[in-house]
């Protein structure tokens, strides 16, 4: 059985092994033992911290494959980023340039560098081991956050954000970041993605260019890539399209990979959102089981679990579960449960 759970001190050793995994562009798991370590025991602290406000909190959640121990996936929830540190983005618009005299009119493109999203709760750290990218895995570690935060909201923003990972090539080169770097910085990409994953942004105020940038001023390589993701990110922003989240022009300041955003009641694993009083009863959980995939989660904070199954939905305010799935998500007679369809 595949497990969804908050990280646990004795999870590091895995932690380290999906940063080495998880190659350039994965901003948020730097390869860096302290900082990992740190990351860690700021989850741990979240998530036993009592707040009905979003502030400076980081859930990081593990995939556990019950049947080996093996830590498989990790993904996380920022409660609200900015509010300690400056949270940048490109904010992609237009100009008109016209002139009426000379019958001119021409609409141009341009990046200008904002914080608007300032207070948002973001989704990420999403990653899964290759041979683990298969059946209902990858929609259990993304989609499960969506249940914790429903069941939490007081912890979090109204508005949602994922920054998706944008295009570069096996040795972490950004076409984008390489016309930055050619003009702004003499840093390759590579580096001022680990600095910022380290907490060291005080670059980007300082070199940064501080007025809009045109796009068609850009190298072609550049252009292109604006807004587009990494053929890897592929599966996980359609998941979160057909979520609800919406591209609106925000990109990343290094690789300008797009950023999505929906507003917390417009999720549908959200809105899909069932719950269900626990009653353990193996052989009743046996009649319902071979149904539709589901995502099925208990309403704890630092004991929470959720995992995906098939069955069928049951009828009422009560739920049948197997002895083996309530101790996988750690409920007793009477607990509540939350359910949504895949």
């Amino acid at each position: 059985m595949m497990i969804l759970r908050p990280i646990q001190k004795s999870d590091y050793p895995a932690l380290l092994n999906i940063a080495q995994e998880s190659g350039h562009g994965f901003t948020s798991l730097p390869l860096n033992e302290e900082l990992l370590q740190n990351k860690i025991e700021r989850s741990m602290t979240s998530f036993g911290k009592e707040t009905d406000v979003p502030f400076d909190e980081g859930y990081l959640f593990v995939l556990e494959d019950t049947e080996t121990g093996e830590v498989v996936g990790t993904s996380a929830i920022e409660a609200a980023v900015g509010l300690d540190d400056a949270f940048y983005h490109y904010h992609l618009s237009k100009v008109i340039h016209s002139s009426r005299t000379l019958n001119v009119y021409k609409a141009v493109d341009i990046l200008t560098l904002c914080n608007d999203y300032t207070g948002a709760t973001e989704l990420c750290t999403l990653f899964l081991k290759d041979k683990y990218r298969k059946g209902l895995n990858g929609k259990l570690l993304s989609k499960s956050r969506f249940m914790f935060i429903n069941q939490h909201r007081t912890r979090f923003a109204e508005t949602v954000i994922a920054e998706m990972r944008g295009v570069s090539d096996e040795n972490g080169s950004s076409p984008f970041w390489q016309w930055l770097e050619e003009h702004f910085f003499s840093m390759d990409f590579p580096t001022a993605d680990y600095l910022t994953g380290i907490g060291q942004k005080v670059f980007i105020a300082e070199l940064m260019p501080k007025y809009p940038i045109y796009v068609n001023l850009l190298s072609e390589e550049a252009q292109a890539v604006v807004g587009e993701v990494h053929d890897n990110t592929r599966p996980a922003i359609e998941l979160l399209k057909s979520e609800g989240f919406t591209f609106n022009g925000y990109v990343d300041i290094f690789d300008a990979g797009p950023t999505v955003e929906a507003k917390v009641d417009n999720i549908r694993t959200i809105r899909a959102t069932e719950f269900f009083k626990v009653r353990i009863d193996d052989a009743a959980a046996k009649l319902q089981t071979g149904g539709s995939p589901v995502l099925i989660a208990n309403d704890k904070l630092a004991g929470y679990r959720a995992t995906a199954i098939e069955l069928e939905m049951p009828q009422g305010d009560e739920i049948a579960i197997s002895a083996e799935l309530a101790s996988a998500l750690q409920v007793t007679d009477g607990d509540t449960v939350s359910i949504a369809t895949l």
